[in-house]
């Protein structure tokens, strides 16, 4: 590290708050910190924001950074296309724009139109698109807005052809989509009960509901459709089914990637007289219903199976020792499968890389669609066989990797083969770098693969900076995409490392296991694992590693840091999870519990204590230089969790490594950040590295 000089933090006022649990006492002098818009907190916030932000100031290379990043991010950029009716839909963004803009196309390849473009919505690019829908003849746009980064969802209607809102406004929805008739009368979607005043972004989200909303309509008269008073933290995704014939629901509890399957005749639910058959009815597998045939419905699942497979059941014979398995379970994880036309299409992921495959409805291998390299792929969602249309059966995807910046593709079944439809263009030699994939042995001996990206001109230069990221959690997979960010940071000559944790879903559902409840140290024995395995190959050196992570990833972070603090040159734990005995306590945090636990329960609450980030922080230990970023509006990782570890950290630290906290305004999670902050957000984190290990010059 560079050296600084001592930073004279702002006092923070410690309380005598002391909880017992289980008989185990435990301080928590910062409690006042989670009231995030008191007047004390508020003026604590502008005390740390002001230290942080003279501390970045002082560094030189901070306004190159924000420029070069700018200019790389002024690109053409372009989502996956969707297909509905016999129009195309598909989000842009000409470069700098803090919102992307959705478009309706009349062919793939043809004139774009700007049918909504959030930018115009707010002054400062705050208010985002955060979920859309159109209807199933292409007619009318269901979209939902959020504020300042909330999970609350605002939904409106716009008709296509105009580009006119319609009057519908619902509120207090939160976790859905919209989920329209096969008739495009009207939409399914979920709401909560309104918070009480002062509560909308702190307090605890139960009782999921959906409603069916028609088109005209004030959302007073939306009928309710399903509810469970009796499971308070049930939710539910509703789908319409291939044949317009049933309403199905995928129950969902917490993060919990099991789920069960509801479903009843959609006649029934238009009129409010839905009675269910409770197909699956219990928590023991991950159950996603892909299509049907009539009574033959088709889910991917993890029942019996990690890895994944298709299932066929005839809901005539619902019983276990009839379903059909249509693609058996392999050696790659499989991801999603869509049914387009008659071919089931398959992403696998293959070491946490992609590779798609086509089946028939049988389960005949067909074939597989070749990517341009190691990578990522998403798959647009096609139509509905109940809003078929007169075009040929076709598959909308898109392509990226850490050097492929995301290109968006058509592949027709006719000919088995893919057409490139949009390709961005940026002023970056990405022929200098290189993608290397490589493993390491964690504490119990598990192999962990990780990803290295790196200028190819300094691959075997000895120690260099290197930034490790990751996340290890929630059956979230990590695969290999573009993010223009990056760029700047390999530009610079650093080193970037994507390790692939158990806790994610890469190996499927016992990969995940592996890493959740009691197994989480696992996840924490992995990250150390790849770093001492970066350390001792010479690609770095602690004082040249810096981890990052985000959310479950923040923990991820600060559980690293005070576990192995003179391991890392930096850390930069981003809208993480630190108190591990609360986190239940906030807005979506009880969702958490299946993959953490509870400190409710007395062997949970010692598992809990034992990692948690704010209660493993010592009194005179040399903690690496740690910048943590949040938002004021984080509703679903609330403030108080970051606010509360660097006031902790600050008062802990026993060296002059510098402690900062970055808050932004008016921003949430991460989710529908504008581009401005974006860039001035990442401008700082890098400026920080920079200094931190040495790089300056």
């Amino acid at each position: 590290m560079q050296p600084t000089a001592t930073l004279s933090y702002p006092p923070t006022r410690r309380s005598a708050q002391v909880d017992d649990y289980h008989g185990t006492l435990v301080t928590d002098p910062y409690r006042w910190l989670e009231d995030t818009d008191s007047p004390a907190t508020q003026a604590w916030i502008e005390d740390q924001n002001a230290l942080t932000q003279g501390f970045l100031a002082e560094i030189p290379a901070r306004s190159a950074i924000h420029r070069r990043l700018t200019e790389l991010w002024d690109y053409p950029k372009f989502g996956v296309i969707y297909q509905r009716g016999n129009r195309y839909f598909q989000t842009r963004n000409s470069g700098l724009q803090n919102q992307d803009v959705l478009v309706v196309m009349e062919t793939p390849d043809g004139d774009a139109r700007t049918l909504l473009d959030p930018n115009t919505l707010s002054d400062d690019g705050t208010v985002a698109l955060s979920s859309w829908a159109v209807s199933p003849d292409g007619q009318l746009l269901a979209y939902a807005t959020s504020a300042s980064g909330s999970d609350w969802l605002t939904w409106q209607v716009r008709a296509v052809e105009s580009g006119e809102d319609l009057d519908d406004t619902l509120e207090w929805s939160k976790f859905s989509g919209a989920e329209w008739l096969p008739d495009s009368s009207g939409f399914f979607y979920g709401r909560y009960a309104p918070p009480a005043e002062g509560d909308a972004y702190q307090g605890v989200n139960y009782h999921q509901t959906v409603y069916l909303h028609r088109i005209g309509h004030p959302q007073s008269d939306d009928l309710r459709v399903y509810a469970r008073p009796d499971e308070k933290e049930w939710g539910f995704h509703p789908t319409v089914s291939d044949d317009g014939a049933h309403l199905i629901l995928h129950v969902w509890q917490g993060t919990d990637s099991r789920n069960r399957i509801f479903y009843g005749p959609l006649a029934e639910a238009v009129e409010g007289d839905l009675v269910v058959t409770e197909l699956l009815p219990e928590l023991e597998a991950k159950y996603h219903f892909v299509g049907n045939d009539g009574p033959i419905f088709y889910f991917q699942t993890d029942w019996e199976t990690p890895q994944g497979r298709l299932i066929a059941i005839d809901i005539r014979q619902p019983q276990r020792e009839a379903w059909q398995t249509i693609i058996p379970s392999g050696d790659d994880t499989l991801a999603e499968v869509q049914l387009v036309g008659e071919t089931f299409v398959a992403l696998y992921m293959h070491d946490a890389h992609h590779r798609i495959a086509r089946y028939s409805r049988g389960g005949e291998l067909l074939g597989e669609i070749g990517l341009p390299t190691l990578g990522s792929a998403l798959l647009g969602s096609p139509p509905r066989r109940f809003a078929s249309t007169e075009n040929t059966p076709e598959l909308f995807y898109s392509f990226s990797s850490f050097a492929w910046p995301t290109s968006i593709y058509r592949y027709d079944f006719a000919s088995d083969a893919s057409q490139l439809l949009a390709e961005p263009h940026i002023d970056f030699d990405f022929g200098n770098y290189t993608t290397s994939q490589a493993f390491a042995t964690s504490a119990d001996g598990t192999q962990v693969p990780y990803f290295t990206v790196q200028r190819a001109d300094l691959a075997g230069s000895g120690p260099r900076p290197t930034l490790l990221y990751a996340y290890g959690g929630f059956d979230i997979s990590l695969t290999p995409g573009f993010a223009i960010s990056r760029l700047v940071w390999l530009e610079m000559g650093g080193a970037l490392v994507v390790a692939n944790l158990r806790g994610g879903g890469e190996y499927g559902s016992e990969w995940h296991k592996a890493g959740m409840l009691a197994n989480k140290q696992r996840v924490f024995d992995d990250f150390i694992g790849v770093a001492e395995a970066l350390i001792a190959q010479g690609v770095t050196s602690p004082a040249k590693l810096a981890i990052q992570g985000g959310s479950n990833g923040g923990l991820l972070v600060g559980a690293a840091m005070t576990q192995r603090p003179e391991l890392f040159g930096a850390a930069v734990p981003a809208v993480g999870v630190m108190d591990m005995l609360r986190f239940h306590k906030f807005t979506i945090g009880w969702a958490w519990v299946p993959e953490y636990g509870s400190s409710d329960e007395p062997e949970q609450f010692t598992t809990l204590h034992a990692y948690s980030p704010l209660h493993n922080l010592r009194a005179g230990v040399c903690y690496p230089p740690t910048l943590i970023t949040t938002g004021d509006h984080d509703d679903r990782v609330v403030p108080g969790h970051s606010f509360k570890f660097a006031a902790t950290l600050q008062a802990a630290q026993g060296c002059d490594n510098p402690t900062l906290i970055r808050i932004q305004q008016k921003a949430g999670h991460g989710a529908g950040k504008p581009t401005a902050i974006l860039i001035d957000e990442i401008s700082d984190v890098w400026a920080f590295l920079v200094r931190m290990l040495g790089m300056e010059g």
